[in-house]
């Protein structure tokens, strides 16, 4: 009873990280009913901005040390937010001997600015068919008769989008348009993507 009605989100895991008891504070973080999270890995649920803080505590664990150990985590709340905080597991147990359960407390630190979304990638049609037809294979001459441009105006546009893209080569411009969606996929000869 006293465990269901602690504010703090804690969990009681086996020394593998699987949760065997949750109190409602935790399972609300994670956007479900205790129960729910019975079996689950506790390291699934909040992922380690570390590995190596991880592998250091189950080496430590797998000695039996018998210390506080703390995990830096992020994790998707229900509502969609990334959040951020502090896993602290303390090893219990009766005796020594006995292989410990991990007592799990959450510290939230509070929720991740979103990241900025990417400006759209924008290509002047011009320039999207110049890349389809060399990834098709042409050569600049055959742009320039293709698009109706001079070989120097082919030479120009595949310079600007080379700068923006910060693309070393050709075959690396061709790449970061397809990897950028500029290009279709799955279809031959190559063809621009439909605007979106």
């Amino acid at each position: 009873m006293l465990f269901d009605r602690v504010a703090v989100p804690v969990a009681v895991c086996d020394v593998y990280g699987a949760v065997l008891l949750a109190n409602p504070a935790m399972a609300a973080e994670c956007g479900t009913t205790p129960g729910r999270l019975r079996g689950r890995e506790v390291l699934e649920l909040f992922r380690p901005q570390e590995a190596t803080q991880v592998e250091r505590i189950a080496e430590a664990l797998r000695l039996r040390h018998r210390s506080r150990y703390q995990v830096s985590v992020v994790w998707r709340a229900s509502d969609g937010r990334e959040r951020y905080g502090e896993l602290t597991a303390d090893p219990v147990s009766d005796t020594v001997e006995e292989t410990p359960t991990l007592l799990v407390m959450l510290r939230v630190q509070g929720d991740r600015e979103p990241r900025p979304e990417e400006p759209a990638v924008r290509v002047t049609p011009v320039e999207a068919t110049i890349l389809a037809l060399l990834a098709g294979g042409a050569t600049t001459a055959r742009a320039a008769r293709e698009t109706g441009l001079t070989a120097d105006g082919v030479t120009y546009h595949l310079r600007r989008l080379s700068a923006r893209w910060g693309a070393a080569n050709r075959t690396e411009l061709v790449a970061r348009a397809y990897a950028l969606g500029v290009l279709a996929t799955g279809v031959w000869p190559p063809l621009p993507a439909p605007a979106q």
